[in-house]
């Protein structure tokens, strides 16, 4: 491609509306541009890269046995009514009616019109296994998208289902795609984890994310500093290390804590450590107030406790519901004399005259004890912490910050039971097919990679990603002779099939050198003043080694990059 009749720009300021540097780059770079808060147009260098990432992906599917379709995206509303889910996706899902006032919305995510599609050749034992996918974009209404490509409203998505008659089947089948996601990762150069994961919305028997390690990551990928143990933070056990405590129970007492409504307000009045407190939280589980009781030093994981309530929706209540359940303003709930239900975390169950909320304003009780009120149940409710005992080997958790790039779902029979996705087996009874559902997100997958390889001049993208893998900067186009080698070498390329960039415009060579750093091509060819005397210049973007070539090198030397 030549740049002097191409649409090309970069821009030399960073972008004022970006809050990470991945994107800032790629905004930068020429190759996104947002157009609304979630919603980013992919410009043409943009556009290579990401075909090259559908490269690798589709690559790998199709090697491990996938075959491609394409699923619409308007879908009659009635399809996630029946699954069960429409409720479920509330108001993240983009809803319209059609001039027949007949309800739509704009696809999330696709197992049911997989499930459907399937139907079509799944009537017997003999029609199994099977694996079907697309690469289509998904629409999601983000309360509050951010980090560039990493979270957005529309996005392209990679997702594939597999069918199976049983478990056994789901299992290889699993395994199969479970390889070919460390090939596709390993392919995008990306530093990755492999962490157990929460189910959420999908459902089904097990979750495994692909988090990216990365600064900007909006997960936190948990690890162990002596085993291989990973896992996602949302669902890391606390290991329970507290001694039970034996010292006598002391008789309960209502104590004045004036404006002292924060764990760290009352234990300074007090004098007292936050792990001498149990804190109670109010909250609103489809409808229902809740209470969830948990040590003064700890935080509850919103996760853990959705899980445990089967909750489809779990918030904070407001200052109004909380005053309307304790009779006292925020800051000063407690477990005793409650009415709502109450879960408690386990570890509370070592404690002894620990301090809780009055339900009253401005007033503590001290002493109490677990006779002092009775918990609905006694479960794992806290959020890990750095430091926290690992649940594998008990060796100490470590935390990184993650993107999750793809993931792993063993959904069962969830969807097929609702779908009534339905086989004969061997003795002609009926049984639901066995499902698997997998995902990559690919404009994630490119910020990832950006977030990854860059510097403080720009983009560094692996040669299988890059727009181009090559660029031949022409120093002075007032050279003829500089002109001349670099059309022949031009020429060479595109009889060879190489794509590369020309880059032939009327700029000083210092712009043309910043653009082609940032835009992060990996190898550039320079024709300067060098040439008449039969020498170039090679640079190599990752790590800037310049090497004098003879002219009549250079077609050895694409071939040699081009042969990668």
């Amino acid at each position: 491609m030549k740049l002097s009749n191409s649409f090309f720009y970069t821009l030399r300021e960073n972008a004022k509306d970006e809050d990470s540097v991945s994107s800032n780059l790629l905004v930068r770079a020429g190759m996104i541009k947002k157009l609304s808060n979630g919603i980013y147009m992919i410009m043409p260098m943009g556009k290579r890269v990401l075909a090259n990432i559908e490269h690798v992906v589709r690559d790998e599917m199709d090697k491990h046995g996938a075959q491609e379709l394409l699923m619409p995206a308007l879908i009659p509303e009635d399809v996630y009514v029946s699954s069960g889910r429409r409720e479920s996706f509330g108001s993240n899902m983009f809803a319209l009616k059609d001039r027949y006032d007949k309800k739509y919305v704009l696809g999330p995510t696709h197992e049911e019109l997989f499930a459907m599609a399937a139907a079509m050749d799944g009537k017997s034992w003999k029609d199994f296994p099977y694996n079907l996918y697309q690469i289509q974009t998904k629409y999601r209404d983000e309360t509050r998208p951010r980090y560039g490509l990493i979270r957005v409203r529309e996005f392209i998505m990679k997702d594939a289902y597999t069918f199976d008659k049983d478990e056994a089947g789901l299992d290889v089948a699993y395994m199969n795609m479970y390889d070919a996601y460390n090939k596709i990762f390993d392919r995008l150069g990306l530093n990755y984890k492999i962490v157990k994961a929460d189910t959420g919305l999908m459902g089904g028997l097990l979750s495994e994310e692909y988090q990216a390690i990365s600064s900007i990551g909006e997960d936190i990928v948990v690890g162990c500093d002596h085993c291989d143990f990973s896992s996602n933070e949302e669902i890391t056990e606390v290991v329970d290390t507290l001694e039970d405590d034996n010292s006598p129970e002391l008789e309960m007492e209502k104590i004045y804590t004036p404006n002292a409504g924060t764990i760290e307000e009352v234990s300074a009045f007090l004098g007292k450590e936050p792990s001498d407190f149990v804190k109670t939280l109010i909250y609103n589980a489809d409808g229902n107030l809740v209470a969830f009781v948990l040590p003064g030093d700890r935080e509850l994981n919103e996760t853990k406790a959705g899980k445990l309530l089967n909750a489809i929706e779990l918030n904070l209540a407001t200052p109004e519901e909380v005053k309307e359940a304790t009779g006292a303003r925020i800051g000063f709930a407690g477990p005793v004399g409650l009415k709502l239900p109450v879960y408690m975390d386990r570890q509370v169950a070592h404690k002894k005259n620990f301090i809780v909320g009055a339900n009253e304003d401005d007033h503590h009780l001290k002493n109490v004890n677990l006779k002092d009120f009775k918990p609905e149940v006694i479960a794992d409710l806290s959020m890990v912490r750095e430091g926290d005992l690992c649940p594998k080997c008990g060796g100490h958790l470590t935390f990184e910050h993650g993107i999750e790039v793809g993931n792993l779902f063993k959904l069962g029979t969830k969807y097929s039971k609702a779908m009534n996705l339905m086989y004969s087996d061997q003795n002609n009874q009926l049984q639901p097919v066995w499902m698997g559902s997998y995902g990559i997100g690919l404009e994630r997958c490119m910020a990832a990679v950006a977030d990854q390889h860059h510097d403080e001049s720009g983009l560094i993208w692996p040669d299988n990603l890059a727009p181009f893998r090559a660029a031949l900067v022409i120093v002075s186009m007032k050279d003829a002779k500089q002109v001349e080698e670099a059309q022949k070498l031009y020429e060479y390329a595109a009889s060879k099939g190489y794509e590369v960039l020309l880059d032939d415009r009327t700029e000083r060579a210092g712009v043309k050198f910043k653009d082609m750093e940032l835009i992060g091509i990996p190898h550039r060819i320079t024709l300067g003043k060098g040439v008449a005397s039969g020498m170039a210049e090679y640079v190599r973007r990752e790590d800037g080694v310049k090497t004098e070539i003879a002219l009549e090198d250079l077609p050895a030397l694409l071939d040699e990059i081009y042969a990668k």
